[in-house]
């Protein structure tokens, strides 16, 4: 079933009728991303929530000197936006840009405020999903202030271990903050130490 990912997904905080479901999947557009494709650019009207069906997509600032800082990686049952500037109407502050092959659904800001009106009930889903989002950004912050780099990159390790397999070094280093080279220097302590055990 075309829509089964996503039904799944909100199903696990909320229960709709068949006719709220007909409702929902309507407004949803399905999107078939190439990888490297961007779907939002910095600068550009956020005006869309993405599901992710199938792939994988990373959240990434640019600053002016050019340099990429991850904000987050989005994989398949993820949801993804700009969320201060979907909410705003602001200009982005990210780019959302595909890292394979992806399969997404849309959700428009018009259709995600008819929602609401129509299907009170996603109110209850969406703020869930919001608290869950500010709880993995205060953590992530605090492991950030209190970890070191080699422990920030374990936990990345063993708990997007998906994640790991389809980015590359030097945008697993631009989500933990430190340099490609430092990383590659955590990375080879480990393999050494792991060859003296």
């Amino acid at each position: 079933m075309e829509f089964q990912g996503i039904l799944n997904n909100i199903s696990r905080h909320i229960t709709l009728s068949s006719d709220e479901v007909e409702l929902f999947t309507s407004m949803l557009n399905k999107k078939s991303l190439s990888r490297k494709l961007l779907l939002l650019r910095q600068d550009q009207l956020c005006r869309s929530i993405y599901f992710v069906d199938k792939g994988a997509l990373r959240t990434y600032h640019c600053d002016k000197s050019g340099r990429e800082s991850t904000v987050m990686f989005a994989v398949n049952d993820w949801w993804v936006t700009d969320m201060p500037c979907f909410i705003s109407g602001q200009p982005s502050m990210v780019f959302i840009e595909a890292i394979e092959d992806s399969e997404i659904f849309e959700l428009s800001k018009a259709n995600f405020d008819l929602l609401f009106e129509k299907i009170p009930l996603f109110e209850r889903f969406f703020r869930i999903l919001m608290q869950n989002a500010y709880i993995r950004e205060q953590l992530r912050i605090i492991q950030n202030l209190s970890l070191t780099a080699e422990e920030r990159y374990d936990k990345f390790m063993d708990k997007y271990p998906q994640i790991s397999k389809l980015v590359t070094q030097k945008q697993i280093a631009s989500y933990l903050g430190i340099t490609p080279e430092f990383l590659s220097a955590i990375r080879k302590n480990k393999s050494v130490a792991k060859r003296n055990q």
